[in-house]
């Protein structure tokens, strides 16, 4: 008698250029009652271009960079988010979604970024250059947001700058978001002195190096890369551009100089393209696993809030980035 393809098989076919068959096994039983939890609890998975395969493909709804997180975030009707991801976009979604449950798998997911920077510094900020409107990244925390104009992403910053209108801005806490900004801009803007762990660490000697070992091969840098190595890249852009990126293009071979994860989950779409692995790995994306993610939905652990206060001034800011 035929036993028709189970609901893991027809998922592993998805990810088995990507994920080697003898480690399938070790995901199947957490998928599985992670598809059920998510179905019992009317619940949403959104996930970050930097998660594992076996979380983006196998049990996220929603997947995409900070920017479409956050606009799809406000479209579920799901009574229960969970963000596969790290803390400021769990806050993100709970600012746009007030009346929703949001999850966080691992509290301790944080960002250097948003690590690097208070609500306190905003304020000093402001003392120090009054009446210069503030723009600051997603990659922040709510209370930083609620000091904010309006925030931005790393795909629609330049946009968001010019959109004040503004011959200065303050540009918070990237230091390097900011400078490749400027370079596309006739705004001047004010830098903090963040920097992403991951991408700070590429190089442009790096991109040399890949060049002189694989011919031919295009290279795509994130904007929270130093200015040297967008400088040198052939292409500057968010996760999301660079997955469409080389969707459009269809390069032979390719290179993403952005976290490890990203690669494996754009080469699932890709597999007529080689994709050249410079592995820089972020320790907070990768805190997020299937085991937390099915206890998070079970047990109904680590919920997001955020003070009513901060909430409103919060929202605020993402709602104006939203509306341009």
């Amino acid at each position: 008698m035929f036993d028709p393809p189970s609901r893991t098989d027809e998922l592993y076919d998805r990810v088995k250029r990507v994920i080697p068959s003898v480690e399938w096994p070790a995901f199947v039983e957490d998928i599985e009652a992670i598809l059920e939890l998510k179905r019992r609890r009317n619940a949403v998975i959104l996930a970050h271009n930097y998660q594992t395969p076996e979380i983006f493909h196998c049990v996220a709804d929603i997947v995409g960079d900070s920017l479409a997180l956050a606009r799809k975030a406000m479209e579920t009707e799901a009574d229960v988010i969970v963000l596969a991801g790290v803390h400021f976009m769990a806050e993100t979604a709970k600012l746009l979604n007030p009346d929703k449950t949001v999850l966080i798998p691992d509290l301790g997911a944080g960002c250097s970024l948003a690590e690097s920077i208070t609500a306190e510094d905003v304020c000093l900020m402001r003392l120090r250059f009054p009446g210069v409107p503030v723009v600051t990244y997603v990659n922040t925390s709510a209370a930083v947001k609620a000091q904010s104009d309006i925030c931005c992403t790393s795909s629609n910053a330049r946009e968001v700058v010019e959109s004040l209108g503004r011959p200065r801005v303050i540009m918070l806490p990237d230091e390097y978001l900011a400078k490749n900004i400027a370079a596309q801009t006739d705004v001047e803007i004010i830098a903090w002195k963040g920097r992403c762990e991951v991408h700070e660490r590429f190089t442009a000697e790096d991109i040399r190096e890949l060049r002189e070992t694989h011919p031919g091969v295009l290279v795509l840098a994130h904007p929270e890369c130093p200015p040297e190595v967008v400088a040198e890249a052939d292409y500057s852009g968010s996760t999301a551009a660079m997955s469409d990126y080389v969707g459009r293009e269809k390069p032979q071979r390719v290179v993403l100089m952005t976290e490890c994860s990203m690669s494996d989950n754009v080469a699932v779409a890709h597999p007529d393209v080689e994709f050249v692995r410079p592995c820089n790995l972020c320790p907070h994306m990768k805190r997020i696993t299937l085991a937390n993610i099915r206890t998070a939905l079970d047990e109904n652990q680590h919920e997001v809030t955020v003070a009513p206060k901060v909430m409103e001034r919060a929202r605020h800011a993402v709602e104006r980035m939203l509306a341009i």
